[in-house]
């Protein structure tokens, strides 16, 4: 599931990039958003395939504080773009969007039990920040900058998802496997 949703958001970056990046971007971006479909396809279809296997997502507390953080960043983050928009300022939205999903993957890293999250929303903080600097020197447009840097973590990131979705095996054929609260559980063949 993991990289289902964070490839589409990635290809959704990368398209919001669009809108106004430099001619020699527009094939890079192009190319990252058709690298980002065809991993939330393989994504999708891995989730289809391990449809019964385990969820953090099957924890009621778990599900009802994701939806909790999911309705406040959804919140916060239209309030500040129609705050932006009436100010003059839309040109900064993909930034002000950009942080607020970083700040989610804090909130959710506890809740989806991935410490990494924390890296990414790190990433996300820097891409905004440097998003609104750049945008505002009128170098380059704010979205076309954020675009391009979520959309690389977010790929990165649904890459890491997709590879963890294979069992590894080492000199010792350790095997990883989750249990029913989605706590690693180490198992020796």
């Amino acid at each position: 599931m993991t990289a289902l949703i964070l490839g589409f958001f990635a290809a959704a970056w990368f398209g919001w990039a669009q809108a106004e990046p430099p001619t020699s971007w527009i094939p890079w971006l192009t190319a990252g958003m058709l690298l980002s479909i065809s991993v939330a396809v393989a994504g999708g279809v891995l989730a289809w395939l391990r449809r019964s296997g385990p969820s953090v997502m099957h924890d009621e507390e778990a599900n009802r504080r994701y939806g909790i953080i999911v309705g406040i960043e959804f919140a916060v983050a239209a309030v500040g773009a129609v705050l932006l928009g009436r100010t003059g300022l839309s040109a900064y939205s993909a930034p002000w969007i950009c942080l607020v999903v970083g700040l989610h993957f804090w909130a959710l890293a506890p809740v989806l039990g991935d410490p990494a999250l924390k890296l990414l929303c790190i990433l996300f903080v820097a891409i905004a920040l440097a998003a609104w600097l750049i945008g505002w020197r009128g170098d380059i447009a704010a979205s076309a900058v954020t675009g391009l840097g979520a959309g690389l973590a977010l790929l990165i990131f649904a890459l890491r998802g997709l590879a963890g979705a294979f069992p590894t095996r080492t000199a010792g054929h350790t095997t990883r496997r989750f249990d029913r609260n989605n706590q690693k559980v180490e198992s020796r063949r």
